[in-house]
């Protein structure tokens, strides 16, 4: 028996182009017009307009009366860097940034696990669940202003005021709670805890739908506890959101203003006194108003130091927010 068989066949592998990868072609308006991009910026444009209007030319504006001395009403005059020196030189700067940053921490101390732990609670709640959301969610609906009148009416110095009382049933107070340079800070964060963590709860039951539960029972079976699982299923799923609702707090905490204005107005003794309200005393307050170039001088400065901080966190923390 005989067997035929075909001669073998050999290929040879392509050699590489030694002039490497083609130069990409360079596009043209003709090419950009036909992949619709005059489409795209006829839809984008109104969008464009109004953020130029209402977000760069206040910045650009703002950059501007920095280094002018103006009341906005007459021809402003040309000062250079004097208003910067002048916040620089200011005494209160120092008590100013001092009393955000203590209000920053207070409200990062406080305010920051304290949503997340309520959200994680609510999501092991199998029932009325939607009821625990809503009442969470419900001081964000309160006008902050309302809110803020409603809680000056709680921290009342006297015997008969709400917390004072509360605090006289088990032989406490009453307690001067703004009236004291000691206690105006924590109770100011009290209450800008309670006004803006149900936003933040909010976000952490969204983020927490996205957490698979096969996680949770691969834990269960290795005999995982509820803390166990939360440090090792839970968090690590959040990071993302935890780092970013981070420095939102952040940036939100060192910009301060409702809070102290409403409740104190910088008292007792600039005790209470942030950033925002210099800026506000330097613009319209009774004893500086009226220097605008100043205002917008430590203005642009807070927001570049926030800008600073912005940039520096996110490079830290890429390698662990993914």
């Amino acid at each position: 028996m005989t067997t035929l068989s075909s001669p073998l066949r050999t290929t040879t592998a392509p050699r590489p182009s030694s002039s490497g990868p083609r130069p990409r072609a360079r596009r043209t308006p003709r090419d950009w017009l036909r992949d619709g991009g005059l489409s795209t910026l006829i839809i984008a444009l109104p969008m464009i307009l109004v953020f130029g209007v209402f977000s760069w030319f206040p910045i650009g504006r703002a950059l501007v009366m920095s280094v002018q001395e103006t009341n906005l009403i007459s021809t402003p005059e040309f000062v250079g860097l004097d208003n910067f020196v002048f916040v620089l030189q200011d005494p209160l700067l120092g008590k100013a940034v001092t009393n955000t940053l203590w209000f920053a921490l207070l409200a990062l101390v406080f305010g920051y696990p304290l949503p997340l732990a309520a959200a994680v609670l609510m999501s092991e709640v199998r029932r009325m669940r939607g009821l625990f959301s809503a009442l969470a969610y419900l001081p964000v609906v309160v006008p902050p202003v309302v809110a803020v009148l409603l809680w000056k009416f709680f921290y009342d110095a006297s015997p008969t005021g709400v917390f004072n009382t509360i605090a006289g049933w088990v032989g406490l107070g009453p307690f001067p709670w703004l009236q004291n340079a000691d206690s105006a800070m924590p109770s100011l964060v009290l209450e800008a805890t309670w006004a803006a963590a149900g936003g933040t709860v909010i976000i952490y039951l969204a983020a927490l739908v996205g957490v698979r539960t096969e996680l949770y029972e691969a834990a269960e079976v290795d005999g995982a506890g509820v803390w166990r699982k939360i440090w090792h299923v839970t968090l690590p799923q959040l990071r993302g959101v935890l780092f970013i609702t981070l420095i939102l707090q952040v940036i939100g905490t060192s910009q301060v203003f409702l809070e102290p204005f409403l409740f104190t107005g910088g008292g007792p003794n600039n005790a209470t006194l942030t950033v925002l309200m210099l800026i506000y005393d330097y613009a319209f307050g009774s004893s500086l108003g009226g220097n605008y170039g100043a205002a917008t001088a430590l203005s642009l400065m807070l927001a570049g130091v926030l800008a600073v901080l912005s940039a520096v966190y996110f490079r830290v923390t890429r390698p662990w927010s993914s």
